[in-house]
């Protein structure tokens, strides 16, 4: 009897009793708390500190109090640049004929005269898109295909301010624009330097998705220097920032952000088949010609007249095995040519299709970009030195770069 009397007892005194919470829990809920506010902090070694340290009463002292009114690095880089981001909507009449299938005399009878246009006619277009201010006096930066031929263009603050915009200067090339608007004293975004930025680095892109304003997406620079050719669209000049941040239609001409809230990047393209991937072209190349565009000034862009390939000595001796191919190539790094424009500066110096560049002015390239950025980077009117292998023979060439002209570029 006195037993049962015992146990009762002590299960009552268990079940009142305190609950111990040991040091280790104490430490790891504040840092927990305020993990958004380390961007650069891996989870895994904060949670190596925490279960190694967890009974170090300096690391409990140390540790930082939680608080409901913390704010993210996300929403902190949002709020320095937010109210410098614009959307941008245009419009443009384009004339249209009416399709044949219209003048079909089965159709008209059947449906009337009056259903279907009898001439050419007229229809208004209107686009959407993003863009940025760079000064206080109303300059604003975007891509060039979100104001292509505009003929009327609108910019709209976050604080619901509405202003018409002109088009300062557009570079199709590098898909930039400058356009202007009648205001001062306006917020302006701060540039970073993209030549900083690293592959794994946060990257918020802010901008105006599907005419939905004001959207935030996070994500990190996937890589670097990706060329606009492997883009998938070849006609422009640039080696691309890629994100996974959400890029999609009404983005573009938006600012790339790093985790400290400065532009390092111009949301530009994304792939129709792919999925979180997006392209921003880096702020630098922006820096360069954007005083340029808001003068009204074209962007000269050398050229040689070739369409060029990176060759490996595996490509070609695979090409070499093929019984059926046209030419046999050098088995060497260089770039290829695979078709010469006519009349161009590269056929007027001598350049076919089939020969290997390797080395420009004495330096070797060994991709298409390679050729590309160091064409970009010459002096209009330069002559550069080509050394090419020919079949089995090697020759020297010099082209002299001409301008590239706007019929050309599209």
């Amino acid at each position: 009897m006195m037993t049962r009397i015992f146990a009762i007892l002590l299960g009552l005194v268990l079940a009142f009793s305190p609950v111990h919470v040991s040091p280790a829990w104490a430490v790891a809920l504040p840092v927990f708390n305020h993990l958004s506010a380390l961007p650069h902090a891996p989870l895994t070694s904060v949670l190596a500190d925490v279960s190694t340290s967890a009974m170090s009463d300096q690391l409990i002292a140390q540790a930082p109090a939680a608080t409901s009114s913390t704010t993210s690095f996300v929403a902190a880089a949002v709020n320095r640049v937010g109210a410098a981001v614009v959307r941008i909507d245009t419009e443009r009449t384009i004339t249209r004929n009416p399709d044949p299938f219209f003048n079909d005399p089965f159709f008209r009878r059947f449906f009337g005269d009056d259903v279907f246009p009898q001439g050419p006619y007229e229809e208004r277009l209107r686009g959407q898109g993003s863009g940025f201010i760079v000064s206080g006096d109303g300059i604003v930066l975007t891509n060039a295909h979100v104001v292509d031929n505009a003929d009327r263009v609108t910019v709209r603050l976050k604080d619901g301010r509405q202003f018409e915009g002109e088009v300062r200067g557009a570079d199709e090339v590098t898909d930039l624009a400058v356009v202007k608007i009648n205001a001062t004293d306006l917020p302006t975004a701060p540039l970073g330097d993209s030549d900083q930025v690293q592959v794994g680095d946060w990257a918020i892109a802010v901008g105006n998705p599907l005419g939905l304003d004001n959207t935030v997406t996070l994500g990190i620079v996937s890589t670097l220097n990706r060329p606009s050719s492997l883009v998938g669209i070849p006609d422009k000049r640039v080696e691309f920032i890629q994100t996974d941040a959400a890029i999609n239609p009404g983005n573009s001409g938006g600012p790339l952000l790093n985790a400290q809230g400065e532009v390092i990047g111009i949301n530009t393209a994304i792939r129709a088949n792919a999925m979180g991937i997006g392209f921003a072209i880096p702020v630098n190349q922006a820096k360069e010609i954007t005083a340029r565009l808001a003068r009204g000034e074209q962007i000269v862009h050398p050229y040689l007249g070739v369409q060029i390939a990176t060759l490996t000595p595996e490509l070609a001796k695979e090409n070499n095995d093929d019984p059926n191919a046209t030419v046999i190539l050098p088995e060497v790094n260089g770039v290829l040519v695979v078709g010469v424009v006519p009349n161009s500066p590269a056929a007027q110096g001598g350049l076919r299709r089939g020969d290997v560049i390797t080395q420009i002015d004495n330096r070797a390239v060994t991709t298409a970009e390679q050729l590309q950025d160091t064409v970009e980077r010459s002096q209009l009117g330069q002559a550069l030195r080509l050394t090419i292998r020919r079949g089995d023979r090697t020759q020297q060439l010099s082209v002299r770069t001409a301008e590239l002209s706007p019929e050309q570029r599209r």
